[in-house]
């Protein structure tokens, strides 16, 4: 079988080595050009082009899905296509490429949460249920039908890069059970009911900005759903403070003033819209990630503070 993976992040690597260690290896990757990471913007690979190289994968870089990547990938004769987080909308003239089509791992219980950011989504809603789903692509998103899912609780503290990887590990486990069976044409595929169908945003930067008017809880599902990135951020003293684990405290202190900084139980918290915030790992501005009490040593005008 000539397979042919398609896959960015880690998200993507994760699958890709478990197919790599359960003997489907495929004979190419596709993959994101390599992007400048860091304060020096030095370009780096993507997680899946490491992967597919620590295995002596030939790996594909294109610019654009045009008819000369088309072509290239068409000399290769593929039998099948799979597609983990690759970020790039594949257009009907690749799809058609593979004989038997191209099979996409989507890590939500389709067809809730269509689109770019099913993981982050389902722990802001605060949802206790997730799960993957092994999909038949075709040329509107999420939208083809559905091979197999598997469902999984989220836990209460969990944060998106610890729920990406489990998504993955399942993703991972559905594949190498169902691609020999799709293969022999021993799947019977199920179509999704389109009119339940919901759809999540593309996440930006600005939306790690915390609003301490909301509620404790829904800050916190915010910091979980963040995790790493864009991260979950307020100002302090004119430099942005991240916050990166937190713990919900059921008090209310109603002669605090909204973003007010203090000391309850000698732990650090913040007053929000409803219920408090306790802090317990942030990262200042320039500064290296650090508990909150390495954080108030040199930082001892915190207490008081109002954030924004």
């Amino acid at each position: 079988m000539k397979l042919v993976f398609l896959g960015t992040p880690e998200f993507g690597a994760i699958i890709l080595e478990g197919l790599i260690k359960n003997g489907l290896k495929p004979f190419v990757v596709v993959t994101e050009t390599d992007k400048p990471t860091g304060r020096n913007k030095v370009l780096a690979p993507p997680p899946v082009k490491i992967t597919a190289r620590k295995y002596g994968i030939e790996v594909i870089q294109p610019e654009k899905l045009d008819s000369s990547f088309g072509s290239q990938i068409l000399r290769y004769e593929p039998d099948l296509f799979v597609v983990a987080a690759y970020g790039k909308i594949l257009p009907k003239s690749i799809l058609d490429i593979p004989k038997k089509g191209c099979l996409n791992v989507h890590p939500s219980l389709l067809p809730k949460y269509r689109g770019p950011s099913p993981v982050q989504t389902a722990i802001l809603n605060g949802d206790t249920e997730t799960g993957t789903s092994i999909m038949l692509m075709d040329n509107q998103v999420d939208h083809g039908p559905i091979l197999i899912q598997k469902s999984v609780p989220i836990q209460k503290e969990e944060n998106n890069l610890e729920l990406q990887e489990k998504l993955a590990k399942i993703g991972a486990e559905l594949l190498v059970e169902t691609i020999p069976k799709w293969m022999q044409s021993q799947i019977s595929i199920q179509q999704q009911d389109h009119e339940k169908a919901t759809y999540t945003q593309m996440i930006k930067k600005e939306d790690g900005r915390i609003d301490w008017k909301k509620p404790a809880d829904t800050i916190f599902r915010q910091i979980c759903a963040f995790y790493p990135w864009p991260s979950s951020f307020t100002m302090f003293s004119g430099k942005i403070l991240k916050i990166f684990r937190a713990k919900v405290i059921m008090q209310q202190t109603n002669t605090m003033e909204i973003g007010t900084v203090f000391l309850i139980n000698n732990q650090v918290a913040v007053q929000t819209g409803y219920n408090c915030l306790l802090l317990e790992e942030v990262q200042l501005e320039g500064k290296s990630v650090t508990t909150i009490k390495d954080f108030m040593n040199g930082n001892k005008n915190f207490i008081g503070t109002i954030l924004n």
